[in-house]
């Protein structure tokens, strides 16, 4: 898989996860705030602009602020399915 489109995967799975945890409004209007990201209205990562690590980051960061390092915990199995991809510490 070309790496934009495991970053996009990955992000798109970040997204859903939060959704369960947070409501889909929630989840995708905090994706949203990620500069960079183009995310349609079902969570869904369409294109990201910039650099795909740091959109992780800053994605990730977004969910933390809401709900703690719980997220980071909560999201160690979908960074498994991505070996290539560095996990965000």
């Amino acid at each position: 898989m070309e790496e934009k489109s495991q970053y996009m995967s990955l992000i798109s799975e970040i997204i859903a996860k939060q959704a369960v945890i947070l409501g889909p409004d929630i989840a995708i209007l905090k994706a949203r705030n990620v500069l960079g990201l183009m995310i349609d209205e079902n969570g869904k990562v369409t294109d990201i602009k910039g650099n795909p690590p740091n959109a992780v980051e800053q994605l990730v960061d977004e969910y933390v602020q809401l709900s703690g390092q719980i997220v980071k915990s909560a999201l160690t199995s979908i960074f498994t399915k991505y070996p290539d991809i560095k996990k965000v510490e």
